[in-house]
């Protein structure tokens, strides 16, 4: 049996006005399961799904890169024993069209960022060949626990 962890999760969705159908289909329960799937520790995550805009200007404020991303992680952590906590920025739009243009069903890309998020908040990193191979097959792990399909295999 795989150990459960504590989480406490904040959703905030001012992008609901704009996104209604995502707010629909994104469920505190939902978003809790897949959070729940990818932590080894016990976590306090805020889940933020924004606008286009709001991406655009904490992509740029943060990041210093002027465009939407798909998912922005702030991790709060400073050290290892320090506890997990963080926020997980999705943009509605990029998700959305990242989905189509992939051919994957909206709800798999969004559990694949939210998983993908929640191991950048646990120190997981994809910067250098080794990280990112690392953190590619937990997340196709957990994907597949989760009933998804490996995120990083092309639909046909």
């Amino acid at each position: 049996m795989m150990p459960r962890f504590t989480l406490t999760l904040t959703l905030q969705f001012p992008a609901a006005r704009v996104f209604p159908s995502h707010k629909a289909m994104l469920p505190r329960a939902t978003v809790a399961h897949w959070i729940k799937a990818s932590l080894f520790a016990d976590a306090e995550l805020t889940v933020r799904f924004v606008d286009e805009e709001e991406g655009r200007m904490l992509n740029r404020t943060y990041r210093q890169k002027d465009y939407a991303t798909n998912v922005l992680t702030f991790a709060y952590a400073e050290s290892e024993e320090d506890p997990v906590a963080g926020d997980l920025i999705l943009c509605c739009p990029v998700v959305e069209r990242e989905a189509a243009e992939q051919g994957k069903p909206l709800a798999a890309h969004y559990a694949h960022l939210i998983v993908h998020g929640t191991l950048h908040a646990q120190g997981y990193d994809h910067e250098v060949e080794s990280e990112a191979e690392e953190m590619e097959s937990i997340e196709t792990d957990i994907m597949k626990a989760l009933g998804f399909s490996d995120p990083y295999v092309p639909l046909t």
